[in-house]
This record gives structure tokens, C-alpha cells and sequence, in this order.
């Protein structure tokens, strides 16, 4: 009878390990012609076997083991325009948000660096604004921040309302990794919510926003965009955000999943919560339709306990936010998150470690890597093979 020697026992072992833990070295194609049938069917599966099959093809594009530490800073509160019926910084709504001005410079690095120092490796920045129209003072401090935390070595995101493509290309040379434009839900309930005067948002339509992406991408930023549950819409319309992102030139970088989180006097804040295995068909969902995107749990993830972002993670989600705040409403804390990745098996993901990130990041990556060595939370190793691919 044959018996495996110790060195075929340790090669069977490894290959094991690999099969649980690493991605194969190639991965199928994504695709961008999803019909809404075929994700509608997807979505209504059963959903353990939904979970797994979400699993699966998560294994195929990411490693499992790593998750990607954000954290969101708001540097403008209140006193926004618009009229999204969610949100507890428009200036129509009388909610416990009060207006501030544009924060300074330094008080928003040293934001960064402690986030930095717990682990952060994506640093985002809100400010509570319509566009940036009549704001160029404002803007060049935005800029100058970007910079700033760009020297820090970690990814820099903001979210400041509708872009032209000529700001998309000032944040751009600024060194902006991402930026965030979510579509909310899809294009069907705007009108719809119109009908019950209950509509998301009057102030912009859904072309506006999409219009805002295409400059973003164009300007070749990685583009943040996903949705809320909880608004009041159907699965049916789940499906359709899904659809609008998944078919766009691009994939989304990455895809905020969040459950709304009521705020008194706002039009929405009698909403029911949004129900966990909600949450979760859409993780797994979006992760089989746009397998190489991040997943970001988002707002609302502090009403999930730790087994429910556990199955979150395994169907698909692999970036949360995590330290002091979110823009308006809670975040689970930095220590917490950490002991939680820690009983799991899970660590933080590296700055600029997403392959598509680091072919965006293209020489500015490598400038970098040739002046110094990569270092936990800063530049991955293999930026020189990612950037020429």
C-alpha cells in the first residue's frame, strides 16, 4: 500500500489551506449585460443556498481572510439643499443635526492619522453639499486635504454632492483614490415615491447622479456607489439598483450596502427596519453579479450582532466603517471591530491592495514603491505587476 512521505503530506496540506484561504491566480470575467430577470431569479433563491453560492464566488475574486478598514469623517454637517427624504443634514427638515462650516485642515489630518493608527487603511470625507458650485475656497481645502492624507499612504475618499468632470480632474491629480455617489435605490421608485409624496429626493434626478459617476470614472477614479434598504422599496427594486450599477462600463470599486437608520424629523423616520435577511440576499446578491467589487457593510451595521455581520462577510461583504462616527449616525468603534475580526480569523485589508484600485493608482503607485518598502497598511508588494497589467 502506498503511504504519502512527509513532504507530499505538507503538499497536500498546503494546497488545502489554499483552497480555503487564497484566490486562484486567474478568475472568470465579469460580466456587464445582467439582465434584471436573471438577477431577480438570483436574489429569490434560497438563501442558505444563495449564502453559498455567494461564498463560492467571493473565493474565486478575493481573499477571504481580509477585510477593508474605512473610516468616514463629516467635514461639512447640515445645511445641505437637498431634500433627500433620509438624510438629517437637509436644511427643509427640523432633525437634531445642527449646520457647521467647512472643517480645517489640520483638525481632519490628524482624523486620518489616528484612523491610521487603528488600522484604517481608507480615509473618507462627507461634506453636507448639493455641488460644489460658488465653493472654490472650499474646494482647494478639500484638495490640499486629499493631499495631505494621499502622503499618508492610505486611500482617500470623499463624497461631496454632484461633480463636473473638471472637479472629478482636479481631485483626481490631488491624489483621490475613490469617490462616493450613491444611487440610493433604483430608477423606478423615484417616480414612484413621487406618486405618494414620499419621493427620495426632488432636488436631483437619477441621471444627475449617473452623470456624476461618468465623470468620475472618466476622470479615472474609483467610483463608490451603492444604495439604502429600507426606504420603503421591494425587493424588486433591490434588483434594480443592482441591475444599474452591474451594467455600468464598470463595475463599481465598491458598493455601500446600507440599512437606513431612522432620524426624527425627517419624512422617513417612522420606517420600519429593514429586515436582516434583507441585508443579506442583497450582499450575496451584489457579490455573485459584481464578483470583484467590495462590499461595504455601511450605516445600520451597528443593529446587526456579531453572527449576522459574520454571515454577511461569508456571503460577500468584505469593508465596513469603522472608529468614532459616521456622518450622522453611529459606527461601531475601532477596538470592537477589532476584536471581532480577531475571533473570526478576519485582518484588515492594505491600502490600495484591491486590484483595480492599484491599476487606477498606476504610477503614482509605483513612484512610490520605488522609494520605499511596503509596510503594513501601505502599499502591497506587487503594485509594479498590478500597474503595467
Amino acid at each position: 500500500m502506498f503511504r504519502a512521505g512527509p513532504s507530499v503530506r505538507l503538499t497536500l496540506q498546503f494546497r488545502r489551506a489554499l483552497a480555503t484561504h487564497a484566490s486562484p491566480p486567474t478568475a472568470p470575467a465579469t460580466r456587464h449585460s445582467w439582465t434584471k430577470q436573471e438577477i431577480q431569479q438570483i436574489y429569490d433563491g434560497p438563501l442558505l443556498d444563495l449564502v453559498f453560492k455567494a461564498a463560492s464566488v467571493h473565493r474565486q475574486y478575493h481573499d477571504p481572510s481580509k477585510i477593508q478598514l474605512c473610516t468616514l469623517m463629516n467635514i461639512k454637517t447640515g445645511g445641505c439643499s437637498e431634500d433627500c427624504s433620509y438624510c438629517s443634514q437637509s436644511s427643509r427638515y427640523a432633525t437634531p443635526t445642527k449646520a457647521s462650516r467647512l472643517v480645517d485642515i489640520e483638525p481632519v489630518l490628524e482624523a486620518a492619522r489616528k484612523a491610521k493608527a487603528n488600522g484604517s487603511t481608507r480615509f473618507c470625507m462627507g461634506a453636507a453639499w448639493r455641488d460644489l458650485s460658488g465653493r472654490k475656497r472650499g474646494f482647494e481645502r478639500i484638495l490640499t486635504m486629499v493631499r495631505e492624507i494621499r502622503s499618508m499612504g492610505m486611500e482617500v475618499c470623499t463624497t461631496l454632492g454632484m461633480l463636473s468632470p473638471e472637479q472629478a480632474r482636479q481631485l483626481k491629480e490631488a491624489g483621490l483614490t475613490a469617490y462616493n455617489h450613491n444611487l440610493d435605490t433604483s430608477r423606478e421608485y423615484y417616480p414612484e415615491l413621487t406618486v405618494l409624496l414620499l419621493q427620495v429626493i426632488t432636488t436631483r434626478s437619477y441621471d444627475d447622479r449617473l452623470s456624476t459617476i461618468s465623470a468620475v470614472r472618466d476622470a479615472g477614479i474609483s467610483v463608490c456607489s451603492g444604495g439604502i434598504l429600507g426606504l420603503g422599496e421591494s425587493d424588486k427594486d433591490r434588483v434594480g439598483l443592482i441591475w444599474e450599477v452591474a451594467n455600468m462600463p464598470e463595475h463599481p470599486e465598491s458598493f455601500p450596502v446600507n440599512a437606513l437608520v431612522p432620524i426624527k424629523g425627517t419624512p422617513l423616520e417612522n420606517n420600519e427596519p429593514v429586515p436582516y435577511q434583507t441585508i443579506l440576499r442583497t450582499i450575496a446578491t451584489a457579490r455573485i453579479v459584481m464578483p470583484a467589487t467590495i462590499i461595504r457593510l455601511a450605516a445600520g451595521r451597528q443593529t446587526l450582532d456579531e453572527t449576522q455581520q459574520a454571515m454577511c462577510f461569508m456571503a460577500g461583504a468584505n469593508a465596513v466603517f469603522t472608529g468614532e462616527q459616521m456622518l450622522t449616525t453611529p459606527c461601531s468603534p475601532w477596538d470592537e471591530d477589532k476584536a471581532m475580526m480577531g475571533r473570526w480569523g478576519l485582518e484588515g485589508m492594505r491600502s490600495f491592495e484591491q486590484p483595480g484600485v492599484a491599476r487606477k493608482e498606476g504610477a503614482r503607485l509605483e513612484a512610490r514603491s520605488d522609494t520605499q518598502a511596503a509596510a503594513p497598511g501601505d502599499v502591497p508588494s506587487n503594485i509594479a505587476a498590478l500597474s503595467s497589467a
